[in-house]
């Protein structure tokens, strides 16, 4: 059950976020026991992100969750994955993104609980 929210300043197109979208699903099995088949992604763009103070250079803010345990190597191995894609198709620095990982112990689905 994992979840992949990202947020950015600038404006993306539809082909971009399809080719986010799945470039994050090709890679979320870094993750041990994670699926595209149960991988959520939320792309916004447009929004009002400020980084050091300025609003002006792209800039990202991602957010990995998933329910259960992440190992550092698989969060390291998808921190240089995730921020590559941002900088090859939304020209975003390394240095402007973001990302945070967040295990869920509870996890709702199908009217139930994991």
């Amino acid at each position: 059950m994992p979840f992949i929210s990202s947020k950015v300043n600038i404006a993306m197109t539809k082909e971009q976020k399809e080719t986010i979208r799945k470039k994050l699903g090709e890679n979320i099995s870094i993750i041990p026991g994670k699926t595209e088949d149960w991988l959520m992604v939320e792309i916004a763009d447009n929004c009002d992100l400020y980084f050091r103070g300025d609003e002006k250079l792209p800039t990202a803010f991602i957010e990995v969750k998933v329910f259960g345990e992440i190992k550092d190597i698989a969060a390291g191995k998808m921190t240089e994955i995730i921020s590559g894609i941002y900088e090859k198709e939304l020209k975003i620095k390394q240095n402007r993104i973001y990302i945070k990982y967040e295990e869920v112990e509870k996890w709702g689905w199908n009217g139930t609980n994991f």
